[in-house]
């Protein structure tokens, strides 16, 4: 059993940045794959980031690629996703997930444990 607790989310300008933090339970935390994912308003959970277990391999969304970092601290039990050069259309909740499978552009069901989310707004 993992649980994930999302942190970081907030109010930015266009152009700014956040950090997101998930904090994860148990001690099998490096075992998975971490990912984010959002939602917007009217619309489906998208993939935004994934990191492999140990944190060498990562995949990202295109529309997130170049503005959007993925890391984790096993150690520290959590994850991270650096948001720069944040855009109105970033506008979502967050949610990090856990999966127990390799890394790759994940789908909704690839996941196992999901955290409550994080608001993010970003004003134009």
């Amino acid at each position: 059993q993992v649980q994930l607790i999302e942190s970081g989310g907030g109010l930015v300008q266009a152009g700014g940045s956040l950090r997101l933090s998930c904090a994860a339970s148990g001690r099998t935390f490096s075992r998975y794959v971490m990912a984010w994912f959002r939602q917007a308003p009217g619309k489906e959970r998208e993939f935004v980031a994934a990191i492999s277990w140990g944190g060498a391999g990562t995949q990202y969304a295109d529309s997130v690629k170049d503005r959007f970092t993925i890391s984790r601290d096993n150690a520290k039990n959590t994850a991270y996703l650096q948001m720069n050069s944040l855009k109105p259309e970033d506008t979502a909740v967050y949610y990090c997930a856990s999966a127990s499978t390799t890394l790759k552009v994940l789908n909704v069901d690839d996941c196992d444990y999901w955290g409550q989310g994080t608001q993010v707004t970003v004003s134009s």
